[in-house]
């Protein structure tokens, strides 16, 4: 995907989607960010100038529609990549409607809706969706697994989009990074009670360089899942 290519990118704001964000703005190509806010918004542009932003939601994926309904949205997308992600570590016994709801909106259904919104774009350009998924949509762990539903749903999405859009010719890559250093592994680790050091983790750097690898892959090969584990 060399030359002047247009990415909308979630969860440009930290950790793997601000690494991302960063590389693509280097080597020239166009940024559309999602915000959550106009205050986040603005704070976007300030790191990426030159960038767009498109405000909405992920917590709210019904809400998503409407909200871009008032903006203009991109006429050209070569990749939509779903970096943003939240999580919250609980018990079955303990995990509330809405500790799950607000994993499964931001993890999974904002990816869909956003997924749907943008691909008559993705048609055109015959581009790319990139899910950066997890090492928990693949095992579930105690206290993971709200988290970690949310995740294997993101797989599941991702292998029928696969399935749906190939005549198309929209390529669709999931991304499996382990434990990386960023802000959500800092909060992993006060709510599992453990010292964070960020040393032990995979940098963001790291996951970046797998992600533009999915994207920038002559057109005759596609990847389809790509896992990534910490080396130490």
């Amino acid at each position: 995907m060399a030359g002047m290519a247009t990415h909308l990118i979630t969860g440009a704001g930290s950790g793997i989607g601000a690494a991302v964000a960063r590389r693509l703005h280097e080597r020239g190509d166009d940024l559309v960010l999602l915000a959550r806010d106009a205050g986040r918004a603005r704070e976007l542009v300030r790191a990426y100038p030159g960038s767009r932003t498109l405000v909405g939601d992920l917590g709210t994926p019904d809400r998503l529609s409407w909200a871009f309904s008032h903006q203009t949205l991109p006429e050209r997308v070569d990749s939509l990549l779903h970096i943003a992600g939240v999580v919250d570590l609980g018990r079955i016994a303990d995990l509330t409607p809405r500790t799950w709801l607000a994993q499964l909106n931001v993890n999974l259904v904002s990816p869909a809706e956003l997924t749907r919104l943008l691909l008559p774009q993705l048609r055109v350009s015959r581009g790319a969706v990139i899910f950066v998924n997890s090492g928990a949509g693949l095992n579930a762990h105690a206290e993971w697994g709200a988290y970690a539903a949310s995740k294997h749903g993101l797989k599941a999405l991702a292998d029928a989009l696969r399935h749906e859009e190939k005549e198309h010719g929209v390529r669709v890559t999931s991304v499996y990074p382990g434990r990386t250093a960023s802000p959500m592994q800092e909060k992993v680790h006060r709510q599992e009670g453990k010292e964070y050091d960020p040393s032990r983790w995979i940098d963001p750097e790291s996951v970046a360089t797998a992600i533009l690898t999915a994207l920038d892959l002559p057109r005759d090969a596609d990847i389809h899942d790509l896992t990534v584990r910490p080396g130490r």
